[in-house]
């Protein structure tokens, strides 16, 4: 059973198509015009599972910020178009991932009702040329467009790259975690029978 997505976003400040495949294998083929951006989305379809393919330019030559809060709200969009009514899914899913001496964890829950916790202390403002607070505006444009209450917390980490690599890693295997069905689910699992 195909479970999937595809949104097409374009604006004055970028142009994006991105297609999801929540049955998949972790295949991916990712162009964004931001690489560690790239770096970050083939985590989440390899470790989730998921086959994303995701081509966008935008105008990266002010800097990342429209490309990638673009992608976040791409990303939710097809999540939400991806999961229908969300019928006999877990909606809530969790994962841990170390990466080298950094832990991070995240839990997701597609309540339909949006909300981000980030509770990440990043301890420089760059890693490369990519400017880390668009690591939040990445998750919020997520959430808002998914439907999502998001919990991202960092116990601990000294290198950048680690705990942003961490954190979509563990994005990843708590998306697969809720996106999966379980049988013992009727409907959808909500006392009010309906998820919005």
């Amino acid at each position: 059973m195909g479970r999937s997505a595809k949104i097409e976003r374009k604006t004055k400040e970028t142009d994006i198509r991105l297609s999801l495949e929540l049955n998949g294998e972790g295949k991916n083929r990712i162009s964004t015009s931001v690489p560690f951006l790239d770096h970050m989305l083939t985590q989440v379809a390899r470790h989730g599972f998921f086959d994303l393919e995701v081509e966008a330019t935008g105008d990266i030559e002010i800097d990342a910020h429209h490309t990638v809060e673009d992608i976040g709200i791409c990303l939710g969009e097809a999540f939400k178009q991806a999961l229908g009514d969300k019928q006999g899914v877990r909606r809530y899913g969790r994962g841990t991932m170390p990466m080298h001496e950094a832990l991070a964890s995240v839990i997701i829950d597609f309540s339909g009702r949006p909300f981000l916790v980030f509770n990440v202390d990043m301890p420089k403002a760059k890693v490369g040329d990519f400017d880390t607070e668009l690591v939040e505006e990445f998750f919020v444009a997520f959430c808002n467009h998914a439907g999502a209450n998001l919990h991202v917390n960092l116990a601990y980490g000294d290198n950048l790259h680690h705990i942003i690599e961490g954190i979509f890693k563990a994005f990843a295997r708590a998306l697969d975690e809720a996106t999966g069905f379980d049988p013992r689910v009727k409907g959808v699992l909500s006392t009010k029978g309906k998820l919005e």
